[in-house]
């Protein structure tokens, strides 16, 4: 993935959480949501090779960004 596609995955993700989530209400609130993509990112990488979902891999670690973007802007 080029980093301009990558940016735009996570710009759009981040947008799309914004506008359906309200912020987060305390660091200790968007830490819990980071730490559940980076979880669900785990468990992709983790699979067998012959499992392996790379659009799914995708997928958490752009939720993941996201979310990371999100403590930035409510939490910082």
């Amino acid at each position: 993935m080029v980093m301009e596609h990558a940016y735009e995955a996570v710009n759009q993700e981040y947008q799309y959480a914004s506008k359906e989530f309200p912020p987060f209400n305390s660091p200790h609130e968007g830490l819990a949501f980071i730490e559940e993509e980076f979880e669900e990112l785990k468990k992709e990488v983790f699979k067998k090779p012959s499992e392996k979902d790379w659009s799914k891999m995708e997928n958490e670690a752009t939720q993941l960004a996201a979310m990371a973007m999100r403590f930035l802007v409510d939490c910082c």
